[in-house]
């Protein structure tokens, strides 16, 4: 008999769908539960000390959105995955500002899903970017989560500021995209088709232009990747597109 790894909270009102991830869940040794309503599910999840919440986002008596955001709020090291309609990439952003971890679109694989729930449980707890950088007139503090530069302030979210920690730690070379997510979003497979990067960066880096236009500090290297541009350079071209 299999030890459940971690106990995951699924909130999904299809009773359908519940039903199949709690099984393929427990199948997979997770230990699950089910809510198929969007109060019942911020109950459980502020009670329930459960190490991820897979998260539908049309659910009665309350979005999966608000329950994020509440969630967030309350248990800010809660790992939370949304669940998305397919193409939904508003759906998708506004998951992400609301606090999620990670993102899956229905329909999706079993292998798919499975891979972003393994991976956002190895990565809880481990942050990656708890130092402060400094980087000209911009200081970014990993332990209050916050960007500043003069009298401007951003607040960033973990996952932004791991992205910081990273390129910046690397900044002699350029990172693949792939190599973010196995090291910063911990995928077992980097190749996996995902627009996550894209859409951290693009967030990222509308926090970074609203502190300073000029900044230049992440570098899209087309093809290739991303990198940390040296500081006597900021000033030379402006931000490539995601």
């Amino acid at each position: 008999m299999k030890h459940p790894k971690a106990r995951i909270l699924v909130v999904e009102d299809d009773p359908a769908i519940l039903q199949g991830l709690q099984d393929l869940l427990v199948f997979n040794g997770y230990a699950a539960d089910g809510a198929a309503d969007g109060g019942q599910g911020l109950a459980a999840a502020r009670s329930g000390g459960y190490d991820l919440v897979l998260l539908d986002v049309m659910l009665p008596t309350m979005d999966g959105f608000s329950i994020c955001k509440q969630l967030r709020r309350d248990r800010p090291t809660q790992a939370i995955i949304m669940l998305t309609a397919k193409g939904a990439e508003a759906d998708v952003v506004t998951g992400f500002k609301a606090g999620a971890d990670d993102y899956v679109s229905k329909p999706f694989s079993l292998r798919e899903l499975m891979v972003r729930v393994e991976a956002v449980l190895r990565r809880s707890g481990k942050p990656l970017g708890e130092e402060c950088i400094q980087y000209g007139e911009m200081r970014f503090d990993g332990r209050n989560l916050r960007a500043t530069c003069g009298t401007q302030v951003q607040e960033l979210t973990r996952r932004e500021m791991d992205i910081l920690a990273y390129l910046h730690r690397h900044q002699a070379r350029i990172v693949p995209k792939s190599e973010l997510l196995t090291e910063v979003w911990h995928y077992v497979d980097g190749a996996i088709e995902t627009r996550t990067v894209d859409i951290h960066l693009l967030k990222l880096r509308k926090k970074l232009n609203l502190l300073n236009e000029a900044h230049g500090l992440i570098e899209t290297v087309r093809g290739e990747g991303y990198r940390w541009r040296d500081e006597s350079g900021k000033q030379k071209t402006q931000d490539n597109p995601i």
